[in-house]
């Protein structure tokens, strides 16, 4: 039987920042862009929640509803060196540690280096050491998949650690809303609701044939899947990344063609620095940009030979933006690059790449 922790940091910026200003205890704190200013909220701690603020809220919006909150831009500098001790702590017990984010990362510990037979114990240590090094909590979830851990981390937030065995796994899924299963956005909750599936148990009780009848039969079969805790994705510590990404928002929305395109190509510029430090190529860039009603659009551009030059990547940018139907003010604009491989140049040479005599 697998082992598997989901270990996530509690409110992790907010939380930095009220551990260094010892002020900020027991304040409403807001991570994020200011009140008055055109930004959104990166976090905020326990308290500012109990308002209703969450993450990705514009800051006015935040504001109106607690004025009284600290708002404090975020020193990300800080976080990824927090987030690195506990990042070590984690691989002092099992080389299998997938990250996911800063603040939170799974970890197989079905063979761990503390030779400790069982999970639950593994965890409460490393809840304990995450106390102990750097003053904050976290919440641990622990069961047999990925799927139910992370759900069981989330369970008895902030400080909490659930256990799930794998014999009680249905019954802990079932009085859960569906939207509680990771994999199930927005617009798949809203049509499993339409469809009257509301809780986890609602799946469960409609059986894998009822599913697939439904909503096909890979749709089905992976909601089925799901219901039951089935997940059989293992713990991964190498994370390909997807893309590398940079945006403005400006201070307000604008139509200046001008502005918005010279401050695309800053973007654009620190992207391409990002791909070559990582010694990374790309065989897609996507410009981006939200309009003044927050909606966000897209345009992109894929090509057969990976590239990370410079002067071709800003063309295709370019070219992009040549596209776009700028006809109302806009507040965001950005570009990124996907697909990414290692270039031929920088990957090592293997046996099978050399010509070996007979």
């Amino acid at each position: 039987m697998r082992k598997i922790i989901h270990i996530d940091m509690d409110a992790f910026y907010a939380s930095v920042e009220q551990r260094d200003r010892p002020r900020l205890r027991g304040v409403p704190v807001v991570v994020g862009g200011p009140p008055h200013a055109r930004g959104v909220v990166a976090t905020c701690s326990y308290e500012a929640r109990k308002y209703g603020i969450h993450s990705a809220m514009p800051s006015r919006r935040a504001f109106q509803l607690c004025p009284r909150a600290v708002f404090i831009r975020p020193r990300f500098d800080v976080y990824r060196a927090v987030s690195s001790q506990i990042m070590e702590l984690f691989r002092e017990i099992t080389p299998l540690v997938e990250p996911l984010s800063l603040d939170e990362a799974y970890l197989d510990v079905t063979e761990n280096q503390l030779n400790l037979p069982s999970a639950t114990w593994i965890a409460e240590y490393i809840l304990s050491e995450i106390k102990r090094r750097t003053g904050l909590t976290a919440s641990a979830g622990v069961s047999d998949s990925k799927l139910v851990a992370k759900i069981a981390s989330g369970y008895k937030k902030p400080n909490g650690l659930t256990v799930v065995p794998p014999e009680d796994v249905v019954a802990f899924l079932a009085p859960l809303s569906i939207g509680d299963l990771h994999g199930v956005g927005k617009v798949t909750r809203a049509s499993l609701e339409k469809a009257g599936f509301l809780t986890v148990g609602d799946l469960q009780a409609a059986g894998a044939e009822g599913l697939r009848g439904l909503f096909g039969r890979e749709r089905g079969n992976e909601l089925h899947q799901m219901a039951h805790g089935i997940d059989e994705r293992q713990v991964r510590p190498h994370r390909e990344r997807k893309s590398i990404g940079s945006e403005t928002t400006f201070p307000e929305d604008t139509e200046d063609i001008d502005t918005i395109f010279q401050t695309l190509i800053l973007e654009a510029k620190s992207v391409v620095k990002s791909l070559n430090a990582k010694k990374m190529s790309c065989r897609t860039v996507t410009v981006k940009w939200k309009t003044e009603d927050f909606q966000s659009r897209s345009k992109r551009m894929s090509f057969a030979d990976a590239t990370s030059d410079e002067e071709t990547l800003l063309d295709y940018t370019t070219k992009l933006f040549n596209d776009i139907a700028l006809d109302a003010p806009i507040r965001l604009i950005g570009m990124s690059v996907s697909h990414l491989e290692e270039p031929p140049s920088a990957r090592q040479l293997s046996w099978q790449d050399i010509d070996s005599p007979l």
